[in-house]
């Protein structure tokens, strides 16, 4: 079995054709992201690099509580943001600058000012946001940046720059949380060369390791594990997956490690 998972680019309007090393957009498209396909044995976690030469709409996604009361199954989705890339002010919207009501969310999503309701926070590489369900988001122009979610595709968006999509105000304002973002709790910085807990659950788990991670490291990835090498390439199994890639190992032991290589552990909580 191959460990390394295939990867899908997404062509998106507000995506680029010049992307950071070491991706490289085919010529005459506009690559926005690039997934990694989740494997059998890890089917709850979605991976993917996303690049923005243009604001993406304001949006916001269900927990797992609000979808399963819809009849929709446990579809929620909670993200996380790793800047791996960011132009001189680069910016992420993340919640409001004061609390707002839902009745006042959806007038100003309506008339575009929405946009400058929302906190947006500049960022730069090193820069990591955990995303919890409910948190009205969008991503600004000039970010690139690894992305770590509950593998699901519900989206609501609220506003979209005028763009011609269709918006979900109404599912979209049933599950906004129209308040500020606790930059404390949710925001780190992580230096590209340094150890990290990033994630600890409850719905999965989220480490930077520098070359093989601790015991008290691998004990949190007893089983499968998803390894997303940022620098130096990574043996699992015998194959090697290099930066831009990302692999299921179905254990630690599998896994060589450089010595000064800098990769992300991850996987999903039991549910």
């Amino acid at each position: 079995m191959t460990a390394a998972l295939a990867i899908r680019g997404v062509e998106k309007p507000w995506g680029r054709d010049v992307l950071p090393a070491p991706f490289v957009a085919p010529e005459g498209e506009r690559i926005g992201e690039v997934w990694f396909e989740p494997p059998a044995a890890l089917p709850d976690l979605l991976v993917k690099y996303i690049f923005t030469s243009e604001k993406l709409s304001v949006q916001v996604h269900p927990s797992d509580a609000q979808t399963i009361a819809k009849g929709l199954g446990r579809q929620g989705k909670e993200e996380c943001w790793l800047i791996v890339a960011a132009e001189p002010g680069a910016k992420l919207g993340i919640g409001f600058d004061a609390p707002i009501s839902q009745e006042a969310m959806r007038a100003a999503s309506l008339d575009g000012s929405i946009e400058g309701l929302m906190t947006w926070h500049e960022v730069q590489p090193g820069d990591f946001f955990y995303i919890p369900a409910n948190t009205v988001h969008a991503i600004g122009a000039g970010v690139s940046l690894i992305e770590v979610q509950q593998n699901s595709d519900i989206t609501y968006r609220l506003y979209d720059y005028g763009r011609p999509r269709e918006l979900h105000l109404d599912e979209g304002m049933a599950v906004s949380k129209g308040e500020t973002y606790d930059l404390a709790r949710w925001h780190k910085r992580v230096p590209v060369r340094e150890t990290q807990s990033l994630v600890d659950g409850p719905l999965f788990l989220l480490d930077q390791v520098v070359g093989a991670p601790s015991p008290e490291i691998a004990a949190r990835y007893p089983d499968a594990v998803l390894v997303i090498p940022r620098e130096e390439s990574v043996k699992i199994g015998g194959e090697l997956v290099a930066p831009g890639g990302c692999a299921l190992a179905t254990s630690l032991a599998s896994v060589e490690f450089a010595d000064n290589g800098v990769y992300l552990l991850a996987r999903a909580c039991a549910a």
